[in-house]
């Protein structure tokens, strides 16, 4: 394909797995039989994401507790009172709060892979969550023979580890989801907040050679959960400068929810570096209408024509499914969104005659 195209990650669960975990949580269903569920909707998804001819896959994410908590799988050091994330509908997400040393991860994202390389050979992406998600962990009163200053840096050691054993899993890319990026401008709007994160993110970025970091990209949006945001209400244009300062080859922005496109494309633009591969959001996964490929095609062109079209890739706003329990969107909705994405970003490839 001419243009690229990548989804971001997450596909809702099919019902079948989604009433088994209930059935598990409440002890009516055995692991095994669990597992038997995670593996057939991995592998279904991963068949319906070849049908749509996406050049690009991923497991949709059908294993992960969510995008954000998965690496504290099986941890036992932390308390459920952690930081705090409300929603524009005031629902509320909450981290976990660590309690005691060391911080490590149990999970690492490579394993997903592992997992779904059984199940297909063609090249799939990673997703894995950012540094500075993760540092959110560390409550504000120090942990006793536990500085931040160490967690922090044992943090940067498991971030590094995370990233280097997908690409090492064979990732064709490695996504870092940075969706706190535009929280954190909420909760500070004077950016220091935001500057600290980027810091704390390229400390780990800063361990890859130039020729991984093209491998590597980070995806910013307002946040996406049961069809509700956390920051849309902040500027898009005041979270780009700082973002790409980011030591990342691969941008993956939201854009199809924007109200004002073509200003944050101009600001893009302006910060847009000759190694930068920039994938713009061309559907939303909130609107529950299926995007048609006419509409995918027009702001394709709309992006090539502001940005350079050799730079240009597209993909999905966010995830569609970010937490095991967000159900708002169909399965069948998402693959057809998926679907007029790789037909609208084809179409307009011809039309600019590439």
């Amino acid at each position: 394909m001419a243009i690229l195209t990548e989804p971001i990650g997450s596909i809702p669960r099919p019902a079948s797995l989604i009433q088994a975990i209930a059935d598990f949580q409440a002890g009516k269903l055995a692991r095994t039989k669990l597992d038997d569920a995670y593996a057939d909707a991995l592998r279904d998804t991963i068949e319906r994401f070849q049908r749509t001819g996406s050049p690009v896959i991923t497991d949709g994410e059908q294993t992960k507790p969510s995008f954000v908590t998965y690496p504290l799988s099986g941890l036992d050091n932390l308390a459920s009172d952690g930081v705090k994330i409300p929603f524009a509908d005031g629902h509320v997400r909450q981290l976990p709060r660590l309690i005691a040393a060391p911080f490590r991860y149990g999970v690492h994202a490579g394993s997903y892979l592992e997992a779904a390389r059984r199940y297909t050979q063609s090249p799939m992406k990673q997703a894995v969550i950012s540094a500075s998600a993760l540092s959110l962990l560390y409550p504000s009163t120090e942990i006793p023979g536990y500085p931040r200053e160490a967690f922090l840096a044992d943090l940067i050691d498991e971030a590094e580890t995370d990233i280097r054993g997908a690409l090492d899993a064979g990732a064709a890319n490695v996504q870092i989801d940075f969706t706190e990026a535009r929280l954190s401008l909420k909760l500070d709007p004077s950016g220091s907040l935001l500057r600290s994160f980027i810091e704390l993110n390229n400390k780990v970025l800063d361990r890859f050679t130039p020729e991984k970091r093209l491998h590597i990209g980070v995806h910013v949006c307002p946040g996406g959960d049961h069809d509700s945001t956390h920051s849309a209400d902040v500027d898009y244009a005041a979270l780009l400068p700082d973002l790409f300062q980011l030591n990342v080859g691969r941008f993956y922005l939201q854009m199809a929810s924007e109200p004002d496109r073509k200003r944050i494309l101009h600001v893009v633009h302006q910060l847009i570096k000759p190694d930068h591969t920039v994938f713009i959001g061309v559907i939303d996964p909130i609107d529950p209408v299926v995007e048609t490929v006419a509409q995918v095609r027009d702001r394709v062109l709309e992006a090539a024509s502001i940005l350079p079209i050799q730079q240009i890739g597209t993909t999905d706003d966010c995830g569609f499914s970010p937490f095991a329990d967000d159900t708002s969107t169909a399965r069948d909705i998402a693959f057809s969104k998926i679907q007029a994405r790789i037909e609208g970003t084809e179409l307009a490839a011809r039309e600019l005659g590439l």
